[in-house]
């Protein structure tokens, strides 16, 4: 019986190897988010408002349009324009419209999110050397590459279904 098999009770064998890699993988996205969301929560901030809030600290003075941030997001966010609104009523982030397309909505992280962030910062790095701390220095680079390999196998499936429409 394997690892995953044993944590989730699971008696039978998983049908395919990759069945049993794809429960692994959800159930280890799952312990991670859920280490990371036991430090952020003290703040009130949720891994996606984080998520936006690092954004925009990469962003600049300038901001960014709702639409590019929505893009930018780890985990693609259907309401991008109610989780802004949640952080503009925290005060974290401020939006307006820019001169030149006033159809366009720029947001900008605000003193009060980079402070959130700042406060942030040192837990959320321990957060993630404890997460890996199982791996070895060599270990981490190559799951990085592993994953990398299956994310860039999901884009070239969308890419060929985006052709075959």
């Amino acid at each position: 019986m394997s690892r995953i098999q044993e944590e989730i009770s699971q008696r039978r064998a998983f049908g395919t190897p990759e069945q049993e890699c794809v429960v692994g993988l959800l159930r280890t996205a799952d312990v991670v988010r859920r280490r990371l969301a036991r430090v952020m929560a003290p703040r009130g901030v949720t891994l996606q408002q984080y998520n936006v809030l690092r954004i925009l600290r990469g962003a600049g003075p300038e901001g960014l349009p709702t639409l590019e941030i929505g893009q930018r997001m780890i985990e693609r966010a259907p309401g991008v324009t109610r989780l802004l609104g949640r952080l503009v009523r925290k005060q974290l982030v401020e939006r307006g419209r820019t001169r030149s397309d006033q159809r366009c909505v720029v947001c900008r992280i605000t003193r009060r999110g980079l402070d959130v962030l700042a406060e942030l910062d040192a837990p959320m790095d321990a957060a993630d050397r404890q997460g890996l701390g199982a791996l070895g220095r060599d270990d981490i680079p190559e799951l990085i590459r592993l994953l990398d390999a299956v994310r860039a196998g999901d884009a070239s499936h969308d890419a060929t279904r985006s052709e075959e429409e």
